[in-house]
């Protein structure tokens, strides 16, 4: 009898930091261990800008052999919200389980329906339908080991470590991990109480009871943080499935038809020196506000380094204000009306500013980046690290301070903005940190580490290596439980 091949759904909820891992999962699911992958997008009532970077995105993910996209309809959750204070996480949450009652609808009309199902952090609601349709359930972190383990210790850390945390500043006890400390933690922990942190910890449980949870991460990256979270002794204990580290999962550079603007990017690029250009992006949900974006702007003309800038039109909102509509605030201005008067004729000979969107992987990639400018968020962590290019961490909303705190205190291949009491970060620090990444003797020590930490990771996505030899424990696992699901069919009919 012919052994069925493995159909697994993955949820990709709101968010370009979620659906670039999505699609790199489901690439690698379906080249290397012989799945057939449905991947459900669930989207907003976003702009058409949005719409059009998501399809950036999906054209980047030219392997489409064995994949299966489906793009739910927009849902719009914006009257379930306080309009005074929007959560990211909770419009999240809204959205995906909104979309939930589509995605069951879909799976059920399938001729061959998935027998696994892969969510992330925001998905946990569909977990009991899976079970309902006899699938095996697994939870992607994109992110990396530590915050995997802060959220598995969440239900057990106590009322009065969350009252010290949030009100004395002591940091969080995490079993075999660095302690999370006030200045990194998550903006659930600053007010540990109420709905939304009530829903987080009920979403970890839920979490804690799936087949297998995965990691975009890897062993030489963080043995530590590895170690606890998959070993029975420490934070292994919690969860019923095993833990999988399969990282990194990043955007590669592959053939494709270039835009204008992209010809442009890269064409200058080429007549640039090796390592000699600072790229700065801020991600595609980030924001800052008119006077960072002074400072940003004379810091980078005071550094005196070639660069490419990603800008985005200022906004006064939180950081995470863009998330959900990465076209926000454009208003048709062009770069030039919201930068310092004069910048941009004053640097033309130095470095180019790209309204809104630019090809990350490929700028990272090429030989003349020499650092990046980044908010922390992972998925540009993970392409930095696997471009060999060393970082300024400037993080702004979510999980990405501990990103910061990992990559410029335990791996040593960033250095991080400080700001001051009333959030700025200053243009001297600015040119300061830019100096250190590019020109300074710190230059030298990062980069070095940075590259080792590329060849580690590129190790751990081979044949038999570390990642890739989980990725394979864990499509057995799935092909064992759709043996049994076999078996148990055939004795019920």
């Amino acid at each position: 009898m012919v052994t069925p091949k493995i159909h697994a759904a993955i949820l990709a909820s709101p968010g370009m930091g979620h659906l670039i891992p999505t699609m790199e999962l489901a690439k690698r699911l379906t080249t290397h261990h012989g799945f057939d992958v449905t991947v459900f997008i669930v989207t907003t009532d976003s702009s058409d800008s949005d719409r059009t970077t998501t399809s950036k995105i999906l054209q980047q993910t030219s392997n489409f052999n064995g994949i299966n996209v489906v793009v739910t309809p927009p849902v719009d959750v914006s009257d379930k919200l306080d309009p005074n204070n929007p959560s990211l996480g909770l419009r999240i949450v809204l959205t995906m389980f909104e979309s939930l009652p589509y995605i069951q609808s879909q799976i059920l009309s399938m001729k061959f329906p998935p027998s696994v199902l892969i969510v992330d952090l925001f998905g946990t609601m569909a977990l009991p339908m899976a079970r309902d349709l006899h699938m095996s359930t697994y939870v992607f972190f994109a992110t990396n080991a530590w915050f995997s383990a802060v959220s598995i210790y969440l239900p057990f850390i106590t009322k009065e470590a969350f009252s010290r945390h949030a009100n004395d500043h002591e940091p969080l006890l995490i079993p075999g991990c660095e302690p999370l400390r006030f200045e990194d933690t998550l903006e659930t922990f600053v007010a540990p109480w109420g709905p939304i942190h009530e829903g987080y910890v009920e979403a970890v449980k839920e979490i804690l009871s799936v087949d297998g949870i995965l990691m975009n991460t890897w062993q030489d990256l963080e043995p530590a943080a590895i170690k606890a979270v998959t070993e029975n002794g420490i934070l292994g204990q919690f969860a019923k499935g095993p833990v999988y580290s399969i990282g990194p999962l990043v955007r590669t550079v592959e053939p494709k038809e270039k835009t204008e603007g992209e010809k442009l990017i890269l064409s200058w690029l080429d007549k640039q020196p090796d390592e000699s250009v600072i790229y700065l992006s801020f991600g595609s949900g980030g924001t800052m506000s008119e006077a960072q974006m002074r400072e940003l702007a004379y810091g980078l003309e005071l550094s005196k380094q070639r660069f490419i800038w990603v800008v985005r039109q200022p906004m006064e909102e939180d950081a995470s204000a863009a998330f959900f509509n990465i076209g926000k605030g454009g208003d048709g201005l062009a770069v030039v009306d919201y930068l310092p008067e004069g910048f941009v004729n004053r640097t033309s000979e130095l470095g180019i500013c790209v309204p809104m969107w630019a090809p990350q992987a490929e700028i990272l990639k090429h030989p003349a980046t020499g650092g990046f400018v980044t908010h922390c968020g992972w998925n540009s962590v993970l392409e930095s690290i696997l471009s060999g290019v060393p970082m300024v961490a400037w993080p702004l909303y979510a999980e990405q301070k501990m990103n910061a705190t990992l990559l410029s205190e335990e791996l040593g291949v960033a250095v991080r903005v400080k700001a001051t009491d009333g959030g700025i970060v200053y243009r001297e620090q600015i040119a300061m940190l830019i100096r250190r990444v590019m020109v300074d003797e710190d230059d030298i020590c990062m980069r070095v580490k940075v590259k080792e930490y590329k060849l580690s990771g590129e190790k751990a996505l081979s044949m038999f290596g570390s990642s890739h030899e989980s990725l394979c424990q864990m499509a057995k696992d799935c092909e064992v439980h759709l043996h049994l699901n076999s078996e148990a069919k055939c004795r019920g009919a």
